[in-house]
């Protein structure tokens, strides 16, 4: 018989006994010859006569259901055998029995589909089901403490208390929603020197790719590695890096923080998971991560540039300036186009309009193809009041970068601030076509350009667009309760 399916085992894991009363009324069956365990818990008082019947029911039934699993076998049949002298005797359908067993043997079916085997580890994602609404079942729930990276299935079913099929059933469905992914196996003493040829054969196969671009082949390998050695946190690190390639930043996220629970310290690991909680726009967390990067490398000018960015765009702007200039110092003469970018923005931000255009000036001269950078200064210069410079940057930049769509929004912008509507019109409709969802000002102007072109219901669609955009938007609304008055 399967160990789990013990009587005392499944006891205990249902919290019907305690380990040292199982051992206690072991001890005392020796002595007493003839008795059933359960005979001896219940005389010893620590389980009533209805606790037996019904554990020793669910002993059977997991007894049978596990039968169904196997695929090959003997059996040995007796007739005339009957029971002998006990106080009780369980009672079962055997219909049933044979039912529930067929239903378990096709769910088993799919379940080992994402469960192929028990010493597999899995880990929680923690974020995805934080940010869910879907209700998880009370196996479910008394599963996710014990998927901690650190114990496989086997492990998970004896901490658990529940059979095989309950942790089977409840581990599929959290796989299946994502709440739940594979983070290794383990391995046993004499599979380790196999294994450890076959975790630097996959790594050296994953940096391979991973150098050539062959990004989805490097994910492929480095996975293989996480799967073998669980252990592993340069494999997790690569996964994130690949995965910050690709812009899928949860999944980022996920790696890298891997990376860094299970020994990662390098400055890279934090630096790289301060920029996916970035993307995230989890600021709070990146500013951490950059944190412990910026301590673990003193003199590492990208660390201080990404640093300085996470507090722009909390608004710290003093915060950024300062990192902004230590990254400076270590990058020497040449910084950065991300530099020139940040640094502006964090002396505009501080309402040092001056030092901004200065500077913004310094980027486009060093970068002098480089849209963003033009972008800036051309909006420093619209706020000095210098328009036509502003629309000479503008245009120039567009010219380099044709598609980058808040170039189009600020040409729009100089040209509707110019009256110019019919060019505003063309460079908007360009922002938008890029961008859908850029802004709820293109919409709300786009839609008075198409109102004084007499088109009013062409301009209620771009108000309402404005409106689904930013619900707040006051002039929207009683621009279309205007319009509905006049209709």
């Amino acid at each position: 018989m399967n160990r789990r399916d013990r009587l005392g085992d499944i006891l205990v894991k249902h919290g019907k006994i305690t380990q040292s009363q199982l051992e206690a009324a072991v001890h005392r069956q020796t002595k007493e010859h003839g008795k059933r365990l359960g005979e001896v818990l219940v005389a010893m008082g620590v389980i009533t006569q209805a606790d037996l019947e019904r554990y020793m029911r669910v002993q059977i039934e997991e007894s049978v259901y596990y039968l169904f699993t196997w695929t090959q076998g003997t059996f040995n049949f007796e007739a005339d055998v009957r029971p002998g002298p006990q106080d009780f005797l369980v009672s079962i359908n055997p219909e049933s029995l044979l039912l529930e067993g067929a239903r378990r043997v096709d769910e088993w079916s799919l379940i080992e589909k994402k469960i192929p085997s028990f010493d597999l580890i899995f880990v929680v994602d923690k974020d995805r089901i934080a940010i869910s609404e879907s209700q998880l079942t009370d196996a479910q729930q008394r599963l996710l403490p014990l998927l901690d990276a650190s114990r496989d299935v086997n492990q998970v079913i004896e901490d658990s208390g529940l059979g095989e099929f309950e942790i089977g059933k409840a581990l599929y469905g959290l796989i299946t929603a994502g709440f739940v992914h594979r983070a290794g196996r383990t391995t046993t003493g004499a599979d380790a020197e196999i294994t450890d040829a076959r975790v630097e054969e996959h790594r050296n196969l994953g940096v391979a790719f991973y150098k050539t671009g062959m990004l989805d082949e490097a994910t492929r390998e480095f996975r293989r590695v996480a799967e073998l050695r669980g252990s592993d946190a340069s494999a997790h690190f690569y996964i994130g890096l690949v995965a910050l390639k690709q812009a899928r930043w949860r999944e980022a996220m996920e790696a890298l923080r891997l990376a860094a629970e299970k020994g990662g310290g390098r400055p890279a690991v934090f630096h790289n998971l301060g920029f996916a909680y970035e993307q995230l726009g989890r600021l709070d967390e990146a500013e951490a991560a950059y944190a412990e990067a910026a301590a673990r490398a003193r003199t590492d000018a990208k660390v201080y540039l990404g640093w300085g960015v996470v507090a722009l765009k909390r608004g710290d702007y003093g915060g950024a300036a300062g990192r902004l200039d230590r990254a400076r110092e270590l990058f020497g003469q040449a910084p950065p186009p991300a530099w020139f970018w940040a640094r502006s923005l964090a002396a505009a931000g501080a309402g040092e309009f001056e030092q901004a255009e200065e500077l913004a000036e310094d980027g486009v001269e060093a970068y002098p193809s480089h849209a963003a950078l033009q972008n800036n200064f051309a909006v420093l210069k619209e706020l000095s009041g210098d328009l036509t410079g502003a629309e000479d940057l503008v245009r120039a930049a567009r010219k380099n970068e044709p598609s980058l769509p808040q170039l189009s929004k600020n040409l729009g912008d100089l040209a509707y601030r110019g009256s110019r509507y019919d060019e505003a019109w063309d460079a908007y409709s360009r922002a938008v076509e890029l961008a859908p969802e850029l802004g709820d000002d293109v919409y709300f102007k786009l839609g008075n350009i198409a109102y004084k072109r007499n088109n009013r219901e062409l301009a209620a669609q771009l108000w309402r667009k404005a409106l689904e955009i930013n619900p707040k938007h006051e002039l929207v609304k009683a621009n279309l309760d205007t319009l509905s008055a006049l209709s």
